[in-house]
């Protein structure tokens, strides 16, 4: 009886669950990094507050939360990316991403998409059907100025498309104009 031992479900049960919770607390870090670099002081930068009471939800340890603000001063090599692409039916996607090597983000992200039959787009020709969001607050996100219906076939890529962003260490948020 192959698997049977109980102990060993529940130990790769917890290793996938940690794997989890450990790309998201990278994601919620380099977040709070990347706002960190303008002003460290929550108090005086709202993005910064944002991004750590975002972490605090999600039970990340305040000591990983200070050593990333900490390291924001230190490191300032990572920088902030919007990727354009084009899914299934012509759907609008952006991919917001923080990143210390841009070539090597969008030389994956490129593969992401183009495993799931969909287009890495030039700069500026996805960004025009989308509302930007509100300089100096956090808490505004793109907003699609024409929402767009697809079939149920292609509404099933693209959950997966955006489920394998999602997965991918850099990349922070993903937004689309589908319904």
């Amino acid at each position: 009886m192959s698997g049977h031992n109980k102990w060993s479900q529940i130990k790769h049960k917890k290793g996938a669950a940690d794997a989890k919770r450990g790309n998201l607390f990278a994601k919620l870090l380099r977040a709070i990094s990347i706002a960190a670099k303008a002003e460290p002081n929550p108090q005086f930068n709202p993005r910064l507050r944002s991004a750590v009471e975002k972490a605090r939800e999600n039970l990340v340890p305040s000591d990983n939360i200070e050593k990333a603000i900490s390291k924001a001063s230190e490191q300032k090599d990572l920088s902030e990316m919007v990727i354009e692409a084009y899914g299934p039916e012509g759907a609008a996607i952006i991919v917001t991403a923080v990143t210390d090597n841009t070539n090597r983000t969008i030389a994956e992200v490129k593969k992401i998409l183009s495993d799931h039959d969909a287009k890495f787009a030039n700069p500026g020709s996805v960004l025009w059907a989308f509302n930007a969001p509100i300089a100096g607050n956090p808490e505004t996100e793109w907003k699609a100025k024409f929402p767009q219906k697809i079939s149920e076939a292609a509404e099933q890529k693209m959950e997966k498309l955006i489920e394998d962003l999602d997965a991918h260490d850099d990349v922070q948020d993903v937004f689309t104009n589908i319904e």
